[in-house]
């Protein structure tokens, strides 16, 4: 699993040049692309400006340390490893993807993919298993991103017969071995996570870039909602946009709140509801197309939500009671 084959990863450093050579940082910055990736970035995520702060500085590392060694500084290549942590539906998954594109466009990783992971797919249930499968998974992150969701989960030491630790070693070692063409996500909830970094002091030093992803506020949800039913040809009549305030503010207090996934989830049962009310009113006439767009009020306080219920965990249960 070697990266000797890659001449695509990043390069070694030119011959020295004089100490007046001209560098030009914006045109470095504009002919690898990365500013595209942000800007998308900026328009895909409402809000999260910290995270946002961080990749932006992870990127200006990258680009300068490029044009060092295109005026032959020799440089030791950054650690790249990176931590997220926070609570689901923050965009954990979408930063890791624009970060492994920012990866490729600097020359840092051969193919700029993003290869997900759980416990599952690295640790076997039987002696033997787990390196297999831990290698397998990192064969097919090599060249991009190797995003390991509720890493915490590989740490069980209250199980002495558990395989999770080997996955960790072999994890470590990869890691250390090709950082030019493999950089590891390690993502879950924060508490937890530092409970498995101060468990494994070698992972924990391996890993240089820890980014916190805070919970979205209410307006950022509402905006978040807009932004995915404009993207569906989808609007909030005003009446609909007063109620679905009032169901974010009522949903955020109840139990397995997921941020942007229970906004998205809340958005499909509007949608589903709609259609059914649009269906029942069929034989009326008078359908327009603003009407196939427009979620109405009705729509969003028929949730259980505003009963104080959890909607979706009983598949049995209606959508429209």
């Amino acid at each position: 699993m070697g990266s000797s084959d890659q001449p695509d990863a990043t390069p070694d450093a030119a011959a020295p040049q004089p100490d007046n050579t001209p560098v030009n940082l914006e045109a470095a910055f504009e002919g690898a692309q990365v500013h595209e990736v942000l800007e998308q970035l900026d328009r895909e995520l409402i809000g999260l400006q910290p995270v946002k702060t961080r990749i932006r500085e992870i990127a200006a590392l990258l680009v300068v340390d490029r044009a060092r060694k295109q005026v032959g500084l020799a440089t030791t290549a950054p650690s790249l490893h990176m931590s997220f942590t926070g609570r689901p539906g923050t965009g954990k998954t979408t930063v890791a993807e624009r970060m492994s594109q920012i990866l490729h466009r600097l020359g840092y990783v051969r193919k700029g993919h993003v290869v997900t992971a759980t416990r599952d797919d690295l640790v076997g249930q039987y002696i033997g298993h787990t390196a297999p499968k831990t290698r397998e998974m990192l064969k097919k992150a090599m060249g991009g991103v190797l995003f390991i969701d509720e890493a915490y989960y590989l740490y069980r030491p209250e199980n002495e017969r558990d395989y999770g630790a080997e996955a960790i070693e072999i994890l470590l070692q990869v890691m250390e071995n090709n950082r030019d063409d493999l950089v590891v996500i390690f993502a879950g909830y924060k508490e937890r996570m530092d409970v498995f970094y101060q468990s494994n002091p070698g992972l924990s030093s391996r890993v240089a870039n820890h980014i916190d992803f805070p919970d979205y506020s209410a307006g950022e949800l509402l905006a978040i909602a807009r932004l995915i039913l404009a993207e569906e040809n989808y609007r909030f009549s005003e009446e609909a946009m007063a109620a679905f305030a009032d169901y974010i503010q009522r949903r955020m207090q109840l139990p397995f709140f997921a941020n942007a996934r229970s906004i998205r989830n809340a958005i499909d049962r509007a949608r589903m509801r709609q259609a059914n009310r649009l269906f029942k009113g069929m034989g009326r006439g008078g359908l327009t197309k603003l009407d196939l767009m427009t979620i109405e009020a009705e729509d969003i306080t028929a949730s259980r939500v505003f009963s104080g219920e959890v909607e979706g965990l009983d598949p049995s249960q209606p959508i429209t009671g």
